[in-house]
């Protein structure tokens, strides 16, 4: 294990080889551009769009890329359907430059390619969580002004009659019955792909608007990030960037490995900056084969691992622990494995001790921070270092991002201080959809305020203490604590309610809720969770309520003492 002493000798080392390798004429060289009034450093010669980024599918054209079931697709075939589909959807609904397409689906390679298509137009796609309800998902249509949506067979059954009120149309993904919407291939036939000069002739731009993607903050309904091209591409030549200054910083620990294709086990939904950026538009940067679970399954991940000869898992600190106790993981061969990777949540230091003892030692355990608001970009963690400081997150993530902590009053603190974590980069949203004033709110001078709580310490690593929003991440999903007491306190036997998050083994933390009952009313958790079953996804309903007659106990201010109702519960639990 790494001493702090060769910890300062590693990170003198690393200063240079960031400063050569982002220095002008590199591949990666950077720049300082003004954007939106605020000086950033954003990379000089990377794809001035996601368009141009899917164009180096051809440089592999011919090797396996999307894998799902019993499909395969080819770099090449993939490009071709994607800019077919973006044919159609130009052509025969109308879509072009702003115009917002949601997909509402479970992973698949269509979720893929209506991604594709969409923002090769310089339209805006809006991946919506699947796991969301029929009210939920007609929010986000609505709230998004969606003219275009694709779904899979579950969510067409949810969304079809909101979607013909508010004429949005529909194209179902394998769909289950007989059904009078477009199946999403019958559209491609006979179409002839886009041209390279039709593509050109667009002009999408780097400040182009790309994505809107929903995220659980701390009040009311997901808010909307807007993030355009350059948000996206920047954050994947952030990966792209800290991979390569690691391998010449470190290359003992660099194992090739030609025996097999690089490959990405796509184990998380597809419409988290996990999936969508880290997972699915990041193996067009490396290039490598990404094969999709349509849904998290430890076994049936050991078995992608073995037959699909993965390179890099790469999800939430659940689903390694998780796969590591499996009674296959031992009988499973794990040789092609070259990275065990996390982000979404913290992890317990006590599986990075297990992940080094279990994973073969080639398989380099790392840990990344981000946000959807700042495209999965933050600090990033590692090999030697990630095994010296177990507790930290990592450093900021080079060239491009900077990490800030400070005080209530905004103003920068010292190394080792501990205040709220600020980001700051090209990979910054440019706002919250339709809500200035809450933008307002967290991007002040070109800084994103994260609701984080955390310091820096010595060395400069980020250790992450505490949450200022109020939100629970139960396996790297955001959960609102707002929006699930607000849907709790529909219930007419409540008087009211505070949810919020406890610690758990498997997921990290889970919701749980405190529940005053109106007098002579009497409520089961049984029966509170059957009535939230069709308003809030599972994912967010409480894993254990607590009820009583009395009134839930305040701070001086009147507002509930949510942290000692917190403490309470863990003390009785324990």
């Amino acid at each position: 294990m790494l001493t702090d002493d060769e910890i300062r000798q590693d990170l003198d080392d690393l200063r240079d080889i960031v400063a050569a390798h982002k220095a002008p004429g590199t591949p990666l060289a950077t720049h300082t551009q003004i954007i939106n009034g605020q000086q950033y450093d954003v990379f000089s010669s990377i794809p001035r769009n996601l368009g141009e980024l899917y164009d180096l599918a051809l440089e592999q054209a011919n090797e396996t890329f999307l894998v799902y079931q019993h499909e395969r697709y080819s770099f090449k075939e993939t490009l071709n359907m994607a800019r077919r589909l973006a044919r159609v959807i130009c052509d025969d609904y109308g879509i072009t430059r702003g115009d917002r397409v949601a997909v509402c689906a479970r992973n698949s390679p269509e979720w893929c390619l209506a991604y594709m298509a969409t923002t090769l137009l310089g339209a805006v796609i809006v991946p919506m969580n699947s796991w969301w309800q029929g009210a939920e998902l007609e929010y986000g249509l609505k709230d998004s002004g969606c003219r275009l949506a694709f779904v899979d067979e579950a969510r067409r059954q949810q969304i079809a009659r909101f979607a013909e009120a508010h004429q949005i149309n529909i194209v179902v993904i394998k769909p289950e019955t007989d059904t009078r919407y477009p199946e999403f291939y019958d559209l491609l036939n006979g179409i002839e792909p886009l041209t390279n000069a039709e593509v050109a002739a667009l002009e999408v731009s780097p400040e182009d608007n790309a994505s809107i993607m929903y995220t659980s903050g701390s009040t009311g309904m997901p808010k909307g990030v807007l993030s355009t091209h350059r948000n996206i591409t920047n954050a994947l030549y952030t990966w792209k960037f800290v991979k390569e200054i690691t391998e010449i910083l470190r290359p003992e620990l660099v194992e090739e490995n030609p025996e097999f294709q690089p490959a990405i086990l796509a184990n998380v939904p597809l419409f988290h900056v996990t999936g969508s950026h880290a997972q699915f538009l990041a193996s067009f940067v490396y290039p490598r084969k990404f094969v999709m679970m349509y849904k998290w399954d430890p076994e049936q991940a050991l078995q992608l691992i073995e037959a699909e000869r993965i390179s890099v898992f790469h999800g939430v600190p659940t689903m390694t622990w998780e796969i590591m106790k499996s009674p296959r993981f031992d009988s499973t061969d794990l040789r092609s494995l070259r990275g065990v990777q996390s982000g979404g949540a913290p992890r317990p230091p006590e599986h990075l001790g297990m992940m080094l003892e279990k994973f073969p030692a080639a398989a380099i355990p790392g840990l990344g921070y981000g946000l959807t608001e700042t495209n999965a970009i933050g600090a990033i963690i590692s090999g030697q270092f990630y095994a010296a400081k177990p507790h930290s997150t990592g450093r900021p993530t080079p060239p491009v991002t900077s990490v800030m902590i400070v005080n209530d009053a905004g103003q920068d603190l010292d190394q080792g201080e501990v205040g709220e974590i600020c980001i700051k980069g090209p990979t910054v949203m440019q706002g919250y959809w339709n809500q200035p004033e809450a933008t307002a709110a967290v991007i002040k001078n070109g800084w994103f305020h994260t609701g984080d709580i955390g310091k820096l310490d010595d060395l400069g690593f980020l250790i992450i203490l505490d949450r200022a929003k109020d939100i629970v991440i139960r396996g790297g999903e955001n959960i609102g604590c707002a929006e699930v007491e607000y849907a709790i306190s529909e219930h007419p036997a409540v008087s009211e309610v505070s949810v919020y998050g406890i610690p758990d083994d498997r997921l990290g933390e889970v919701p749980v809720a405190s529940v005053m009952l109106l007098e002579n009313q009497a409520l089961s958790e049984e029966q509170l969770k059957e009535f939230l079953k069709s308003r809030i996804a599972a994912f967010k309903v409480p894993e254990r309520v607590y009820f009583q007659y009395e009134q839930l106990p305040r701070i001086a201010s009147g507002k509930i003492a949510k942290k000692e109702l917190r403490r309470q519960i863990i003390a009785k639990i324990h």
